[in-house]
């Protein structure tokens, strides 16, 4: 129907209607700029080589730890409950760098609106990335763990007690 009547002459403008979904949309009008796509990378790539660093810590401890887990599973203690105890450990590191990377922060964005003044409205940090980064830094610290906490669990009693 329209490219009949665009012959008739009814519509002199070119057709230029798209529908796009809102990503598709950023990346036509480009409101995210090259460099801050690759910076969020980066971060990105911090964070998986901080967790990887995160899980053969976690595992060194367990594994350290294992004639105490044995000694504690001939006392009774489920697989299950030293699961938890362990699990609650990897959130408890995890909402520690959580809090420490929120203080680090605020030092980086006094530094930055005391050496940029024109950053000063920018450069804040509100409720809603707080929340996020101390979210993000307990489950990233909880799902590094659960490989560590994993083979932790499986410590055989028996062969962790010595005569």
């Amino acid at each position: 129907y329209v490219n009949e009547q665009k012959k008739l002459g009814r519509f002199p403008r070119p057709l230029n209607n798209r529908l796009l979904d809102v990503n598709e949309w950023m990346a036509d009008q480009e409101v995210v700029s090259r460099d801050v796509q690759v910076q969020t990378g980066l971060a990105f790539a911090f964070l998986v080589v901080c967790l990887v660093n995160t899980i053969g810590l976690l595992l060194a401890k367990f594994t350290r730890k294992s004639g105490e887990i044995g000694l504690r599973r001939a006392l009774g203690a489920s697989r299950r409950e030293v699961f938890s105890q362990f699990l609650i450990e990897s959130g408890v590191v995890g909402l520690s760098g959580g809090i420490l990377g929120l203080a680090l922060t605020g030092l980086g964005l006094l530094a930055v609106r005391a050496l940029y003044s024109e950053y000063k409205t920018v450069a804040h940090l509100d409720w809603t990335m707080i929340f996020v980064t101390v979210a993000l830094a307990i489950v990233s610290s909880v799902l590094a763990g659960v490989y560590p906490t994993w083979r932790a669990c499986r410590v055989q009693p028996a062969a962790q007690l010595k005569i």
